[in-house]
C-alpha cells in the first residue's frame, strides 16, 4: 500500500531534475557544498506576497510571524514586502529589528516573556502585546523605570474558537491572551497607567484550510473587537485578528479558496471602518506566506532491504525536519510531499520508506511512499518546508552536524 501526499506544482523540473530558483538541484547542492540543507526560494514568496495584496483589502495591514522561518536573510527580504513583523522572543526581536523595520510595525507576542524581553521591547518601542493583568503590571513598571511609554496592546482570549484548525489557540481555558470577560476591568486599570494602548490581538488558531471558517472567526473577531473598544482606555488604532491561513501537506487536502477568504475580508474589513474608521486592521501570516516556497533536501547513503521492504537510508531526518516526521503535533502520521530530487520524473519506480540516520524509529521522513528508485548519492527532497522547519526541530539530538540554510 502506497501513501500519496498533496499535489506539487510550485517547482519546475528540467532535465528531470527539480529546478529551485532557476537552479538545478544537483547544481544548487554543490553549490551549498554539504548536505542536509534549506533552500528557500525568493520568487515564490514574492509571488504569495504579491497575491496577497492583489487579493485583500487594500487598506489592510500584513504582517510576517517570524516564528515560521526566522532565517535572517529571508526575514530581511521579507521587510519591505509587509507592513510589519510579529515575534515572540528577544531573539526573533533582534532578528526583526536589524532588517530597519520601524518598532511601531513591530509586535511582541507569546506568555511568559521574562522582564529581560519587556526592558527590550519597551526600549525599542515595539507594540507588547500584553497576555495577562500581571505582565501588563509589569510592562507599566519597566516603562516607569527606564522613563519610556511603552507601546500595549491586549491579546484577547475570546469564547469561540477557530473550527477546523490544525492548531487552535483560542476557546475555553488557554495559556494565550486574557479571557474576554476580564478585558473590560483590566481596561479600566490600564487607562490609569503610564501606557499607550494601541489596540487588541486576536489569535485563533493555524493551519486551516476551510475558507468558511477563517471567515467565520474573522467576523467574531471583528465584532468583539468593536464591543471590546468600547472599554478602552483610548482610540482603539490597531486590530490584529491573526491568520490561520493553512497550506496543504497531506493526502486529499486541497489549497485554501483564498478568494473566499478575501470576500469575508473585504466584508468586515468595511464593517470595521464604517464603524472605526480609525483602526488599522492587521493580519498576521506566517506559515501561508513562506511554507510552499522552502524544502528540505538530504542525500542518500544508501538502500536497505529488510522483510521485503526496501528503506531509503539519507544524511537527514527528524532532527533537521521534526514536522517531516510526524512528531510535530499530528495525531497520526501522514506523509508530507517527498520525491527523489533528482530523478522527478525517472522510472523505474518503487515503494520505498524514507529514514534518517537517528538510532530511533521516530526518524522517518516517508512511510510506504512510491518513489523513483533511489541509489547513493541522490537527494531526497521533502515539499512544504519554508515553515516550522529547522527552528521548530531538535538539531541536537544524537550529535549529528546541524544542516544549512540558503535562500536562492
Amino acid at each position: 500500500m502506497t501513501a500519496s501526499h498533496a499535489e506539487l506544482r510550485q517547482f519546475p523540473v528540467q532535465d528531470d531534475c527539480l529546478l529551485l530558483g532557476g537552479i538545478t538541484l544537483t547544481r544548487l547542492a554543490e553549490r551549498v557544498g554539504q548536505t542536509p540543507f534549506y533552500a528557500y526560494e525568493r520568487n515564490h514568496i514574492q509571488s504569495r506576497v504579491a497575491l496577497l495584496r492583489e487579493t485583500l483589502p487594500p487598506g489592510l495591514h500584513l504582517h510576517y510571524a517570524i516564528k515560521a522561518n526566522p532565517m535572517p536573510a529571508l526575514v530581511q527580504m521579507m521587510a519591505p514586502l509587509v507592513d510589519g513583523f510579529d515575534v515572540a522572543s528577544a531573539g526573533e526581536l533582534r532578528t526583526a529589528l536589524d532588517t530597519g523595520m520601524a518598532p511601531a510595525g513591530i509586535s511582541f507576542a507569546g506568555p511568559g516573556k521574562r522582564n529581560s524581553e519587556l526592558r527590550s521591547a519597551v526600549a525599542a518601542g515595539v507594540v507588547l502585546h500584553l497576555e495577562s493583568e500581571d505582565e501588563m503590571e509589569r510592562v507599566a513598571r519597566i516603562g516607569e523605570l527606564l522613563g519610556i511609554t511603552p507601546r500595549v496592546a491586549v491579546r484577547v482570549n475570546p469564547e469561540f474558537e477557530l473550527k477546523q484548525a490544525g492548531m487552535k489557540m483560542a476557546g475555553g481555558a488557554r495559556q494565550f491572551g486574557v479571557d474576554a470577560a476580564r478585558v473590560p476591568a483590566m481596561l479600566r486599570k490600564l487607562g490609569r497607567l503610564e501606557l499607550d494602548f494601541q489596540g487588541f490581538h486576536l489569535f485563533c488558531g493555524a493551519q486551516n484550510l476551510s475558507a468558511k471558517a477563517i471567515c467565520e472567526a474573522q467576523r467574531l473577531c471583528i465584532e468583539l473587537g468593536l464591543r471590546l473598544s468600547e472599554y478602552a482606555p483610548a482610540p482603539v488604532r490597531m486590530l490584529n485578528i491573526g491568520g490561520g491561513f493553512g497550506v496543504p501537506y497531506f493526502p486529499g487536502e486541497k489549497a485554501l479558496d483564498l478568494p473566499a477568504v478575501a470576500a469575508g475580508l473585504h466584508e468586515v474589513a468595511a464593517t470595521l471602518a464604517a464603524a472605526s474608521p480609525q483602526t488599522r486592521l492587521v493580519l498576521e501570516l506566517g506559515r501561508y506566506l513562506v511554507a510552499e516556497g522552502g524544502v528540505y533536501v538530504c542525500r542518500v547513503l544508501e538502500r536497505k532491504l529488510s522483510h521485503g521492504q526496501v528503506f531509503v537510508i539519507t544524511d537527514g531526518g527528524l532532527h533537521h525536519h521534526l514536522a517531516a516526521s510526524g512528531n510535530f503535533g499530528q495525531v497520526i502520521r501522514k506523509n508530507y510531499p517527498v520525491a527523489i530530487g533528482n530523478r522527478m520524473l525517472a522510472s523505474p519506480r518503487e515503494v520505498a520508506t524514507v529514514v534518517g540516520p537517528l538510532c530511533t524509529p521516530l526518524d522517518m521522513l516517508a512511510d510506504s511512499m512510491e518513489l523513483a528508485r533511489a541509489e547513493p548519492g541522490d537527494y531526497v527532497v521533502v515539499f512544504q518546508s519554508g515553515a516550522y522547519g529547522l527552528s521548530a526541530s531538535p538539531t541536537a539530538f544524537l550529535g549529528h552536524p546541524p544542516p544549512l540554510e540558503v535562500l536562492v
